[in-house]
């Protein structure tokens, strides 16, 4: 069970932790450019090694954490957003090396914070794009990361979410040019969350994503927190932050990981 955002603001990372302490969030992935970063690797390193940390590598928001080059407008220094970067990596817009500057700088950055990582993601996940995939992969292994995200949720998920349908079939077909198919690196046997997100529906899908887990290992991908100041300012993502937690600690929930029906894990012993 892994929450993305650690580090996005202190409510976001308040959430998160309150979602691991019900014994319900296994593993976290951290945001390390953003507001609440100072605040998130102060807690983490208090925390116990039943969680694991991994880096949700940020090219979209924000301003990089090396000098960033054919990642930021030259204007004001800061990420090209989402709708820019995606066309500007389709068309070779984006020089490899900045972005192989950038993740190096990125997962040292969380590593001086005296963190061990588990994992390597990213935000909005746009490192399964073509031409962000291979050098972000090549980094990850020059690194010693040996797991890293291919967000690819079956389409037998919530088949009646046309806007989760859209998303999957957009995120397999990004991957499925960047990387051919095949992942040099760990991964789980499945993912999924893409489905989960933004529901108002969110507890019941999670339950029965939990009730019908096939054998194997599946990342779970939750986005729990308390919506604060600084997240309204950084990302539209908020009252279903809040949604997630409360469904995440529910107790019909939190007995599902009691039962012994699956274990919980971390991305360090895949």
């Amino acid at each position: 069970m892994n929450a993305d955002d650690f580090g996005l603001s202190a409510g976001v990372n308040r959430g998160i932790l309150e979602a691991h302490a019900a014994g319900v969030v296994s593993s976290v992935s951290v945001l390390v450019n953003t507001p609440g970063w100072t605040d998130g690797a102060r807690l983490l390193r208090g925390i116990g090694p039943g969680l694991g940390v991994g880096l949700h590598l940020n090219l979209t928001t924000g301003r990089p954490v090396s000098w960033g080059g054919s990642l930021c407008d030259a204007r004001t220094g800061w990420f090209h957003p989402l709708r820019r970067l995606i066309p500007r990596a389709l068309a070779g817009r984006i020089d490899p090396g900045d972005i192989a500057i950038e993740c190096t700088a990125q997962i040292a950055r969380l590593r001086n914070a005296g963190l061990i990582v588990t994992h390597l993601d990213s935000h909005r996940h746009v490192h399964v794009l073509p031409g962000v995939w291979g050098p972000v992969v090549e980094t990850a292994r020059r690194e010693g990361i040996q797991v890293v995200r291919v967000p690819l949720e079956p389409y037998s998920v919530n088949v009646m979410s046309w806007r989760a349908l859209l998303k999957k079939a957009t995120l397999r077909l990004a991957w499925s040019f960047a990387a051919g198919g095949a992942s040099p690196l760990r991964r789980p046997d499945r993912f999924v969350g893409i489905s989960l997100q933004g529901s108002p529906r969110f507890l019941r899908r999670l339950v029965a994503l939990l009730d019908h887990l096939k054998p194997g290992t599946t990342e779970l991908m939750v986005h729990p927190g308390h919506p604060d100041g600084d997240l309204a300012a950084w990302d539209d993502y908020t009252a279903p932050r809040a949604r997630e937690l409360a469904a995440l600690t529910r107790p019909e929930v939190r007995e599902r990981f009691r039962r012994g029906s699956f274990r919980l894990i971390h991305f360090g012993a895949l």
